[in-house]
């Protein structure tokens, strides 16, 4: 495995986050959960349980799938021919 998956994960949270303008601790505050665990899971140091994951995707407003979306989008690989 070549990617971290925890810092993949953060990186998006923050952008998820950033894109509705909120703080860290405005996160912490609408989803229930400790300030410094928002900000140890955006520096990629927590391994957050399925749980978490819905919660701040409830909070954000977005599916939990969206959460999971954080791996770059891959080309389509072209035919040879075409």
């Amino acid at each position: 495995m070549n990617y971290h998956p925890l810092q993949l994960f953060g990186q998006h949270l923050v952008e998820l986050r950033k894109a509705r303008g909120w703080s860290q601790e405005r996160l912490a505050l609408e989803s229930g959960l400790a300030r410094s665990y928002v900000g140890g899971i955006e520096r990629g140091q927590r391994n957050l349980a399925l749980n978490n994951i819905c919660i701040l995707a409830d909070t954000l407003k977005v599916a939990p799938s969206e959460m999971l979306d954080f791996f770059p989008q891959k080309k389509p690989s072209q035919k040879a021919g075409t």
